[in-house]
Formats: structure tokens, sequence, C-alpha cells
């Protein structure tokens, strides 16, 4: 139990030593952009900075989902003349309704819609369920486990999206996560005013390019398949877009603002993939001397027309765009369309004086209870106390050593993790002491106490130790925001305490031993 091999020895001193190697990044700056210098981050109640509680969209995804089936089931219907009064999406009950003209038709459209029926969606299962009555009426609903699937999918995909446009906007640090079903946290270090950042994040920038009907009059309805959509900078003027979508945003591989050396103005240049490419090509090519709009979110930036073929896959978008409004929009079209809009739920922002005066409080509450805990130890357990207290320090510096390598963020939950980690970690050596006191005291000499003691008290520290390390983990796992700081900093403590507790300090005592035979033990 006391005996310990040289190998065992310097793997100890070892992990030591790479902790505090570990911990070397916290107070000397990156000496290259290649280098892994990983450190603790400090959160917003520390930092100061922006919070952001952003919700998902589901009934837009929903929606879409059924505009699309809409639009296919209309294609199905098309090669076999079958009509119909009424198709619709209906996104409060899930589905699409369609209502056939000659209810006598009602087999031969079932039959049509039998293969959009069978597709598959995220799950691998059938998306659609086909339901009829007498009427000649067709209901395409949207499966529940789908819906569940693509929702989650959207949320997903709006998080890296999102991840993407704050990272390209030069926010440093930015922590994006998931909270429930459909909320995604933003946390903003250092930026007092988010609303750019909100600006950017609440854009849906989905872009398209569709044809200008030029025969439709703006001031009549529009046609069947033609939409009015108005300018961007004059809402007032519309312009009728077909619906059809005849080269989309998603092809886009580059988007960079630039200043136009003829007009002087800012424009977004932009570069497509190669099915991109080649859909532009044959696009602009078929309808030189026609308008072709640029649309975002719904929104036409502008419509002009098209002189010659453009077959390089590259372009330039213009609209009396200003430095920063050219550079958003690229950052915007760099980092993809959201599948759904986001909505601010919920806004924050802590000063940077607020958060100085947190880390000062914290310090001072660390500083304070290290001190009152050392002072513990070595009043009541002399040398053996002194053995615990510069474990304790071990243990702070592993413990920052593995914050670090997670680059985990530290908040005020956190701090006070660590001071109530200092507290449990001294458990350990309070049982060990004490259990080595009591063998002593009923008669055994200093070795077969040192070793009884250890040994009894192993049992109860790992028992209790384990017991608070899985009820963190629980916090951890169902825990939000700072809650799981908390979680993370004291399950590293335990981690650490008990290396330190059974293993460092029982290396001391064996090493102290060797050297001194001391013929009573100065446990206090």
């Amino acid at each position: 139990m006391m005996y310990f091999s040289p190998l065992k020895t310097w793997l100890i001193l070892g992990a030591i030593a790479l902790g505090a190697l570990l911990c070397i990044p916290n107070a000397l700056p990156a000496p290259a952009s290649w280098v892994p210098w990983r450190t603790v981050h400090l959160g917003l109640d520390l930092q100061g900075g922006s919070y952001l509680l952003l919700e998902v969209d589901m009934r837009a995804v929903i929606k879409e989902r059924l505009e699309s089936l809409v639009d296919a089931v209309r294609q199905d219907l098309r090669p076999k003349n079958i009509f119909y009064q009424t198709l619709a999406a209906q996104p409060d009950q899930n589905r699409v309704l369609l209502r056939v003209r000659d209810p006598a038709r009602l087999g031969d459209a079932l039959d049509s819609l039998k293969p959009l029926a069978q597709q598959t969606g995220p799950t691998g299962q059938p998306e659609l369920q086909l339901a009829s009555n007498p009427q000649g009426e067709i209901m395409l609903n949207l499966s529940q486990p789908e819906l569940i699937a693509r929702a989650n999918a959207a949320v997903q995909q709006s998080i890296e999206i999102v991840r993407r446009r704050v990272d390209e906007s030069g926010v440093a640090e930015a922590q994006v996560t998931r909270q429930g079903e459909s909320r995604v946290v933003v946390q903003l270090p250092g930026i007092s005013d988010p609303n750019r950042i909100k600006e950017l994040l609440g854009r849906t920038a989905h872009m398209t390019f569709q044809l200008v009907d030029e025969g439709a009059n703006p001031a009549l309805p529009p046609p069947p398949g033609v939409e009015l959509l108005p300018m961007e900078n004059q809402p007032n003027q519309k312009i009728p877009v077909r619906r059809r979508v005849d080269v989309d945003g998603a092809d886009l591989t580059d988007a960079r603002a630039a200043n136009n050396p003829q007009s002087g103005q800012w424009v977004v240049t932009f570069a497509f993939n190669s099915v991109g490419a080649r859909r532009f090509g044959d696009i602009t090519r078929a309808n030189v001397g026609h308008r072709f709009a640029i649309v975002l979110d719904n929104k036409v930036i502008s419509a002009p027309v098209i002189r010659e073929p453009i077959t390089g896959g590259r372009g330039e978008i213009s609209g009396n765009f200003t430095a920063a409004s050219a550079n958003d929009l690229a950052v915007l079209l760099r980092a993809g369309a959201l599948p759904a809009p986001l909505t601010v739920v919920e806004e924050r922002s802590v000063g940077p004086e607020l958060g100085a005066d947190s880390i000062r409080a914290g310090a001072i509450s660390l500083a304070i209870g290290f001190l009152l805990v050392i002072g513990f130890m070595g009043t009541f357990y002399g040398l053996f106390g002194w053995f615990a207290n510069l474990a304790l320090v071990v243990n702070l510096i592993l413990m920052l050593a593995i914050l670090s390598l997670l680059q985990a963020t530290l908040t005020l939950p956190g701090m006070a993790g660590i001071l109530l980690t200092l507290g449990m970690a001294v458990d350990a050596n309070i049982l060990i002491n004490e259990r080595i006191r009591e063998e002593q005291r009923a008669g055994r000499p200093p070795l077969s106490a040192l070793e009884a003691g250890f040994k009894r008290a192993y049992s109860t520290i790992f028992d209790s130790n384990m017991t608070a390390f899985l009820a963190h983990v629980m916090l951890f796992v169902f825990g939000t925001g700072p809650v799981r700081g908390f979680a993370v900093t004291i399950t590293v403590g335990i981690a650490t305490s008990l290396f330190t507790a059974w293993s460092l300090t029982r290396l001391m005592v064996s090493r102290w031993y060797i050297r001194t035979r001391p013929q009573l033990l100065p446990v206090g």
C-alpha cells in the first residue's frame, strides 16, 4: 500500500508536470497561430458581452415542405390531365388538401400520387400518408416521426449556419449551443451592442435567381405561376417574378464584397459550383434581353437585363450597397441559408465593468476559501495537514489544466464550483488523517497505522466521490448554460481530488516515512 515503484513515482510526477505545462497558455499569449494554445475562456458574466436566445420557427419549416409538396402534386397530375378544384397546403393540419374536379377520376389521382407517397424522409420511412373520401378529396398527411426528424435537422442546420455567420462576422470565441427542442443560445463575449449580429442571424438569406414576367402588370393580380415581390430598397415598387426558381443560391461557393472600379459602387461578387454555373449559363443564354431577378428572402435586390450569356459561373450583385451592407450580404451568402427564420426570444448584455467586478469578487472568495482551508488543515493535522495542502495546490493546477485542455468556459457558477471543490478535495485527506489517527490510538505501529488508514479510508472516499460525480454528470446532461459550467467544474474537481488525495498524498507520506522512520506519526 505504501510502496511506490520508480515507474509509478515518475508517472505521478509526470502527470503533475504535464498539468503545470498545460496551465501556461492561460498566462501567456499564443506564440503563433499554428500552436495548439488551449486556454480557459471567460463567460459573459466575467468578461462581459451579449447573450441571445433564438428560436427556430418550426411552422415555417412545415409550411415550406408542404408548399414543395403542392408543386410536386401539380407536376404528378399534369401528365394524366387530372384537373382539380382545390390544391392547397394546410400547415395547421400538417397536410396538403387536393380536391379533384371529377370524383370519378379519384382513383387515377391516387395512382399518380402513390410514387410521391412512397418517397422516404429523414428517418428512412415514408414521409406521407394518403387518405381520400368519396367526395373526391385526397389528403397528403405528413407523418409525425418525419416531422420530428425534419424539425431536429432544421435546428442542427441552423446551429451550424449561425456558428458560421458569427465566425465570419469577426466575433472571437463566440459560443453557439442548442437549448431544448427548437432553441439556439448564442454567447458573444466582448460584444456590448449585438444589433448587427442580430440582423445577421435574423435573416434567412435564401437567395434565388428567377426570371421576371415582363408581360404581367404589377397593378393587377398576378397570373398563375407569378408573384409580386417588393424591391428591397423600394418596398412600394412590386416586381412580377415567376415562381419557378431557375438557379438556387445553395449552389453558391463564394461571395465577397468588392468595389466596382467603373461605377465606384460597392457590389457583391459571387461564384457558383459546377452545377450552378452550368444552370446559370443555360438560363442566361436562353434569355438574353430579358430581366433576371435576384431574390433574397422574398425581396428583389436587383432585376437587371441579361445583356449576354454568363458562362463563367461568376457574377456580381449591385443594389446601392454600402461597405458594411455589402460585407454583411457576402457573409450571409457564404454561410448559407437558414432552413427557417430565427426569432430573438431573450436578449441580455453584461458590461465589462460588471464582469471585472465579478472576477474580482470571485478571486477574493477563492483566495479566502483557499487560505481558510490551508489554515484548518495545518492547524488540526500538523505535518500531514501540510501534505494535504500541497496536494490541494496541485489539485488546483490539474483542474486548470484539464479545463484548459477542454477549452471550457469559466462562469461565476464555475468559480463557485472551484471553491466548492476546495472543500471536497480536503474531505478525502481528512478521512485519511482521521483513520490514521484512530489506528495510531489503537496501538498500531506507524507503518501499520499508515497502511490501515489509507486502505480503510479508500472505500469511503471512492463511494462518496462517485455518487457526487454521477449526480453532477446528470446535472451536465440535463442542465443548460451556467448550470453545465458548474457541473463541469465539479466533475473535473472530483477526478483531480481523487488523484491527488489517493496518489500524491500517499506518495509524499511514503517518501517522508522512508526518510525519517518516526516512532510516532505527526497527525495533529
